[in-house]
């Protein structure tokens, strides 16, 4: 049988007269989506923010380790959401099911305006950046236009053309867009693996490294200098972790999706963290913590001291690859959040519709890839991105306590999944969550208004689209 003639409605809105989204994503396809989307550049650069904080390296991996637990409770509670509401749109849905369309809408414009849009900019940049120290041709030394404090390389412009690639792939289908994903996933495991291996294998590193220098002095720090200490270093693990969500935002197209997305959440929380610590502990191997201090890019430093200076361009490769494949989880799941918005009338209505041929949100993986472009061009998207990471965290926390608020409101929804540890769990979840949030307002209170800055600049498009939405409704 065609998978797209067993196609189940997926948006919550079916239509004997409207196309649906294919139910293709298979639980593998699933996991491989979910850490994908985690794993992009973060991992080959965020150690030395890390062993600052924190020069020992047992407390070094531990931070990896409560990353990955925290993470991990999160997803939990997220798991019985999906199970309730197996649709796409993911976060959005839950919380517009829990505290209504507005709060729903300003959490899908935050990731339409900045979030997803950056993200996909700045990773397709950084793999062609990456791209360009193995392809000197294409590096970016390479000034090609510079004017009012924009400078863009020809990495940016070979940037637009794998935003462009990834937009194509995606709309013609979602079977190329998975297979896409899934090649390049599993190139980036294999990398991944063999620097590992080879580093334990054949690698001048030193088990030294994994003694206790630099344990006098954070164990000499008073508790509260403790706890922050772990606190700053938490804040490069959660970066790091962050991208979990995406599974949730395509589960209208998961095979089994009551099923499959909180067991895909389950397991690629878990091959995360395995993938992060063996990754952090072959640093550890080639460097003492101190080294890794000092290096912006470990995986190049640690290489060169396991293996060769030679060696620094296959990890160029590697991360060129890593991040092109967390760009094309994000191309393929962004545009399902913006599906369901649209479809509920909070957003431009082209996106609502659904490719007849391909069956994919085709004009809203069109909008999304364009205003991607328009932010890498810009030069603008990580400075942007910063603004709206306190918003990810919050509405992270939000959506935590929506499954407590719905657990009241709504008992009756079947719950085929029910979260493990609750409420316990969860709770904890929501206790860090929301000491991190107020940590950024105190610490970072630039980042925190100009994040919620962003996200009220779309109130008056939600009141334009809903007032359309309703005049749509009324009888001529």
């Amino acid at each position: 049988m065609d998978p797209s003639t067993a196609a189940l409605p997926a948006t919550g809105k079916p239509s004997e007269a409207q196309p649906t989204l294919v139910r293709g994503l298979s639980l593998l396809d699933s996991v491989l989506l979910l850490v994908s989307g985690i794993i992009g550049s973060s991992i080959f650069l965020t150690a030395k923010d890390i062993a600052g904080p924190l020069p020992q390296p047992m407390l070094f991996l531990l931070v990896w380790v409560l990353g990955a637990v925290i993470s991990f409770f999160g997803c939990v509670a997220f798991a019985e959401l999906g199970s309730m509401f197996p649709d796409s749109g993911g976060q959005y849905v839950y919380l517009r099911e829990a505290y209504g369309d507005l709060p729903a809408f300003l959490y899908g414009w935050m990731l339409f305006s900045v979030a997803n849009g950056g993200t996909i900019a700045a990773l397709c940049v950084a793999s062609a950046a990456y791209m360009g120290q193995v392809i000197p041709v294409i590096s970016q030394d390479h000034v090609v236009f510079s004017m009012a404090g924009i400078i863009l390389t020809r990495a940016h412009f070979v940037g637009l053309l794998l935003i462009a690639l990834l937009t194509y792939v995606n709309v013609v289908g979602l079977r190329w867009g998975t297979l896409l994903q899934n090649v390049s996933t599993w190139t980036k495991f294999g990398a991944m693996a063999a620097f590992v291996a080879l580093g334990f294998a054949i690698g001048r590193g030193n088990w030294t490294n994994f003694s206790g220098h630099g344990l006098g002095l954070t164990m000499g720090l008073g508790p509260g200098q403790f706890i922050s200490a772990m606190g700053v270093g938490l804040i490069a693990v959660f970066w790091a972790y962050d991208g979990w969500v995406y599974i949730t935002w395509v589960a209208g197209e998961v095979k089994e999706p009551r099923r499959n997305v909180p067991l895909a959440m389950v397991l690629g929380i878990l091959a995360v963290g395995v993938i992060y610590l063996a990754m952090n502990v072959t640093y550890v191997y080639a460097m003492p913590l101190s080294e890794i201090a000092k290096h912006e890019t470990i995986a190049h430093a640690a290489a060169a001291a396991l293996f060769s200076p030679g060696a620094a361009l296959w990890l160029s490769a590697t991360i060129a690859v890593s991040c092109f494949s967390a760009a094309a989880t994000c191309t393929l799941s962004g545009a399902r959040v913006s599906l369901a918005m649209a479809q509920d009338g909070a957003f431009f209505k082209r996106m609502a519709e659904i490719h007849p041929r391909w069956r994919t949100p085709a004009f809203g993986l069109i909008g999304q890839g364009i205003w991607a472009a328009v932010l890498a061009l810009s030069g603008r998207y990580d400075q942007l991105y910063t603004y709206v990471i306190y918003g990810m965290v919050l509405s992270y926390t939000l959506t935590v306590i929506g499954l407590f608020v719905l657990r009241w409101k709504r008992p009756d929804i079947p719950r085929p999944y029910r979260c493990a540890g609750y409420p316990w769990l969860p709770g904890i979840y929501v206790l860090v969550g929301t000491a991190w949030t107020l940590n950024t307002i105190f610490t970072r209170p630039t980042e925190a208004f100009w994040g919620t800055a962003i996200m009220l600049i779309g109130v008056p498009g939600y009141l334009y689209w809903k007032r359309k939405s309703k005049a749509a409704l009324r009888p001529s």
